[in-house]
C-alpha cells in the first residue's frame, strides 16, 4: 500500500466526491465579487484533494517524477501569480488554457501509444475499447487545438500578433472542412480502417486548426475566444477522464466545459451578437494611431487637467466608467485614490461596469478589487444606466466601444444593438484617452464630439495623478 494511503485513510472515491463538491461550490461563489476569493480558495482545495486521491492509485509505484512535476508547476504558478501584473490577467488565462489543453493532448497520445500502438500484433488492448479510442481522439483533437489557439490569443492580447482579423476568401469553408476531416480521422481510427499512426496526423491537424480558428477573429472578441477555448480545454479534460477512468477529471472537465460555453453565450448576448458571428464574422480590429475623428460630425472639445478637476470638484454625483485603457495604463490605483478624494469632499462616486469591458469577463472587477475599491461601489450596467441622467459628471477612463452611442443608431456597424453604458445621458462627460482613435470594433466614437463631452488627452495614469494633485491643493 502506498505511503500516502496510510497517511490519508479516506478512500479515493470519497476524496473525489469531496473535490467535486468543492469545485461546484467554488464556481457558485465565483458568481459574486464578495465571495469570489472564497470560491477560488474552495476550488483550489478541491484540486488538492483530487491530487491526493489520485496519488493513492495502486499503479503509481514511484513518485519521483510526479513530485518533480508538482514542484516545478507550483514554482511556475507562484511566479506567474506574484510577478505578472493584474493588467496581464487575460494573457495569463490564455496561457493556462493552452497548457491545460496541451496536458490533455499529451496524455491522450501517451495512452494511445501504450494501449494501441505498442500492443502486440493480433492482441486486444486490455480495457481500451473502441469507445476509448474515440474519446482519446477527441482528447487529442481538443487538447491540441486549445493549445495553439490559446497561444494565438495570447499573441493578440499581448500585441505580438495584429488584433485585426486575418482572413482570406473561403476561410470559414476551409475551417469547417478541416474540422470535418479531423472528425473523419477519428471515425476511421475507431473502426480500425486507419493505421494508428493517424493519431499523430490528427494531432498535427488539430495544432494547425487552433491557429486557423483564432487568427480570423478580431481583438475585440478575444474575451469570447478565451471563454470558448476554456470550454475546449474542459472537454479535453473530460475526455481524459474517460480514457483514464478517472471520475474527478470527468466532473471537473464537464464543469469547465459547460461554464466556458455559458460564459461565451452570456458575453455574446451582452454584445447583442451571436456566437457564430463572433467566431466566423471577422469583426473588428483595433487600429492604433488611426485618427478616426475625420468621420465624426463635429469637433471634440479638449480641456485641461485644471478644468477637469474644477468640474469634478463642483459635482455632487460622479460615475467612473473604466475600460481597457485604464488597465493598459495601470491607472486603477490612481483612479481609486482620486475617488477617495472626491468622497472626502462629500461627492457620491460609483463605478459603472460593462459586462465585456476590458479583455476578459470580469477584467474591470479584478483590477478594481486589486486596487481595494469597495465591492459595493462596482455597479453592473443594467443597474447603473438609469442613474446617468441624474449624474453631474461621468468620468470615462480608457473605455470606448462600451459607451459609444453609435450602438443605438448605426445600423450595420459591428456594435449596432449592443447594450452600452448610457454615459452620454450625464450632465457632463470627461473622457481620459490618449487620442481620438477608435476602439477594438474599429469605428469612431460619437460620444467624443457630443456637446456635453470633453476630452482630456494623455496617459491615463499620469492624468489621474495630475487630477489627484490638483484636487489636493
Amino acid at each position: 500500500m502506498p505511503l500516502l494511503a496510510e497517511l490519508v485513510p479516506m478512500s479515493t472515491e470519497w476524496l473525489y466526491l469531496a473535490a467535486a463538491v468543492l469545485f461546484i461550490v467554488g464556481i457558485r461563489d465565483l458568481s459574486s465579487a464578495e465571495t469570489a476569493r472564497r470560491g477560488n480558495m474552495l476550488a483550489a482545495c478541491g484540486m488538492l484533494l483530487a491530487i491526493v486521491g489520485t496519488m493513492q492509485h495502486p499503479l503509481i509505484l514511484q513518485w519521483g517524477w510526479i513530485v518533480v512535476g508538482m514542484v516545478a508547476g507550483g514554482v511556475i504558478g507562484l511566479m506567474m501569480a506574484v510577478f505578472m501584473p493584474m493588467t496581464a490577467m487575460p494573457e495569463r488565462i490564455a496561457i493556462v488554457n493552452g497548457l491545460g489543453g496541451a496536458a490533455s493532448g499529451l496524455v491522450g497520445i501517451c495512452e494511445v501509444i501504450r494501449h494501441v500502438i505498442m500492443r502486440p500484433e493480433g492482441s486486444t488492448a486490455s480495457g481500451f475499447s473502441a469507445f476509448h479510442v474515440g474519446v482519446a481522439g477527441l482528447e487529442i483533437m481538443f487538447g491540441a487545438l486549445t493549445f495553439t489557439g490559446s497561444m494565438v490569443a495570447f499573441g493578440k492580447l499581448k500585441g505580438l500578433i495584429s488584433s485585426k482579423p486575418m482572413t482570406y476568401p473561403g476561410q470559414n469553408v476551409v475551417n469547417v472542412l478541416w474540422m470535418l476531416a479531423m472528425v473523419c480521422l477519428i471515425v476511421g481510427l475507431v473502426t480500425e480502417d486507419l493505421d494508428p499512426v493517424f493519431f499523430f496526423v490528427l494531432a498535427g491537424m488539430a495544432l494547425l486548426f487552433g491557429v486557423m480558428f483564432v487568427l480570423p477573429i478580431g481583438g475585440a472578441d478575444m474575451p469570447v475566444v478565451i471563454a470558448m477555448l476554456n470550454a475546449y480545454s474542459g472537454l479535453a479534460a473530460a475526455a481524459t477522464g474517460f480514457v483514464l477512468s478517472n471520475k474527478v477529471l470527468i466532473i471537473a472537465g464537464a464543469l469547465d466545459g459547460s461554464s466556458g460555453l455559458l460564459l461565451s453565450l452570456l458575453m455574446c448576448r451582452a454584445m447583442n451578437r451571436s456566437l457564430t458571428n463572433v467566431l466566423f464574422g471577422a469583426v473588428g480590429g483595433a487600429s492604433s494611431g488611426v485618427s478616426g475623428g475625420d468621420e465624426l460630425q463635429g469637433e471634440p472639445q479638449s480641456i485641461s487637467t485644471v478644468e477637469a478637476a474644477e468640474r469634478l470638484f463642483d459635482a455632487r454625483r460622479v460615475i467612473i466608467v473604466p475600460g481597457y485603457g485604464m488597465a493598459a495604463a495601470g491607472a486603477h490605483f490612481a483612479i481609486r485614490e482620486l475617488a477617495d478624494l472626491l468622497k472626502e469632499r462629500g461627492i457620491s462616486v460609483k463605478y459603472a461596469i460593462h459586462p465585456v469591458a476590458g479583455r476578459m469577463p470580469g477584467h474591470m472587477n479584478v483590477l478594481l478589487a486589486d486596487a481595494n475599491v469597495p465591492y459595493d461601489d462596482l455597479i453592473e450596467m443594467d443597474v447603473i444606466n438609469p442613474e446617468f441622467a441624474e449624474t453631474d459628471v461621468a468620468l470615462v477612463m480608457g473605455a470606448n466601444d462600451i459607451c459609444n452611442p453609435a450602438a443605438r443608431t448605426a445600423e450595420g456597424s459591428p456594435i449596432y444593438g449592443m447594450p452600452i453604458l448610457d454615459v452620454d445621458h450625464a450632465a457632463q462627460v470627461i473622457v481620459i484617452k490618449r487620442s481620438m482613435s477608435p476602439g477594438f470594433a474599429g469605428i469612431p466614437n460619437e460620444l467624443f464630439v457630443a456637446p456635453n463631452c470633453a476630452m482630456l488627452f494623455g496617459d491615463g495614469k499620469e492624468v489621474a495623478e495630475q487630477l489627484i494633485e490638483t484636487l489636493s491643493l
